[in-house]
């Protein structure tokens, strides 16, 4: 992590060697907290965030979801967020909003503890790599299963339920794979353990719908829409852990992850071991969408 001068913290910008919360804050000792991964981007008129406010709207959901106040509107922490990129001077960077329960009690019940809320931004590249953004990356099923809507609420970005995304890394880099691919309690196919999943075969992409247990992902929905207007088919389905090796290509979609290729699955090869024709063409998309290359995606961009 390259280290930037400020975090902003509740309204004010603290040195990032400052920026602290206590050691019986109630989110470090139980998780009690959301969070969003959102990038900024250079392009030719200065740094510009992607889809900036449509991921401080889905902070504010995932607070309600997990009945955590929230001390500031959407609008001022779209504000912060343009304010902490700028202030650090940085030409594109990663930002991690945070909103978790500071100390007051370590009970269960967070109520005696005041909410903190902080938004940092570094800069960050490839978060698996650029020689796997080039070449594709290794993945492995993990033997930890994505956790059910009875269980927590995957459609929300809560800290807490991060824990079981670091079991299936940490499993999957043990194995000498780069990554996880998770099933859900059912069995079906669900994510990675930070990214969404895209497969092709014969032409037509497929992802796995939000009911499978996944995170409704902003990147995913940015790509689908990205293919659907190029006039590549795209749909939801329910995929098993066969489909994977059938699969022509597969890629992940997310924040941190952008969009990048897998070369193989399991030990067994995707397709040839090499991106494909549609996974390569994602990634022109993306890229040019989010560096404002492509006039009718702008809106999707807002400026530092």
């Amino acid at each position: 992590m390259d280290k930037a001068q400020f975090i902003w913290m509740d309204g004010v910008m603290v040195p990032w060697a400052d920026a602290q919360v206590h050691a019986l804050s109630h989110g470090l000792h139980y998780g009690t907290g959301v969070f969003e991964g959102i990038r900024a981007y250079a392009t030719a008129t200065g740094p510009a965030v992607f889809r900036l406010t449509e991921h401080i709207q889905r902070l504010h959901r995932s607070a309600v979801a997990y009945e955590i106040p929230v001390a500031w509107s959407v609008e001022h922490l779209v504000e912060a967020a343009r304010e902490v990129v700028k202030v650090n001077s940085l030409p594109s960077a990663y930002i991690r909003p945070l909103i978790t329960y500071g100390a007051g009690s370590l009970s269960l019940d967070p109520g005696a503890c005041a909410p903190v809320t902080v938004i940092a931004a570094w800069t960050w590249g490839a978060y698996l790599g650029e020689d796997g953004v080039r070449n594709g990356i290794s993945v492995g099923v993990s033997s930890w299963r994505r956790f059910a809507e009875s269980t927590l609420i995957p459609n929300a970005k809560g800290t807490g339920g991060y824990l079981n995304s670091v079991l299936a890394k940490r499993e999957a880099l043990q194995a000498g794979f780069d990554e996880a691919i998770m099933l859900n309690t059912a069995g079906l196919v669900a994510e990675g353990s930070g990214e969404n999943l895209f497969l092709v075969r014969d032409g037509v992409v497929m992802t796995p719908a939000v009911s499978a247990g996944i995170l409704d992902g902003i990147t995913r929905a940015s790509v689908i829409q990205l293919l659907q207007d190029d006039g590549i088919e795209v749909g939801e389905a329910p995929l098993v852990r066969s489909d994977l090796y059938y699969a022509d290509e597969l890629f992940f979609t997310g924040t941190a992850a952008e969009v990048t290729p897998i070369r193989e699955v399991d030990h067994r090869p995707v397709g040839n071991g090499r991106p494909g024709p549609i996974t390569q063409r994602a990634q022109d998309l993306f890229h040019e969408a989010v560096t404002g290359k492509l006039d009718a995606y702008l809106n999707w961009l807002e400026p530092v």
